[in-house]
């Protein structure tokens, strides 16, 4: 078992109440766990961002910037959302 260190955090009410019902429904087995396993989730998101951006968003940005060329401008990307979304509002998915 990992070494803990005891917190004292105030939370929203409602959060509070969530993490109260989770305990009380047996899905956890103390507020502890359920701070626990938010942190866990927090911590993958986060991962999981970090991951994206440095294998899907960075790459697309060097070579826009290094082929300004291939990029589309604003106007024809607003031209076609908005074809699309005229479209879906006329029943054309």
């Amino acid at each position: 078992m990992s070494a803990t260190t005891k917190r004292s955090i105030d939370l929203p009410a409602e959060h509070a109440a969530y993490v109260d019902d989770l305990v009380a429904s047996g899905a956890y087995a103390s507020e502890s766990d359920v701070v626990g396993a938010a942190l866990l989730a927090l911590r993958d998101r986060d991962m999981a961002v970090e991951h994206w951006l440095r294998t899907a968003v960075a790459p697309a940005y060097d070579a826009a910037e290094a082929d300004p060329e291939r990029a589309i401008g604003l106007d024809e990307v607003f031209a076609d959302l908005r074809a699309r979304h005229a479209n879906r509002l006329a029943g054309h998915d």
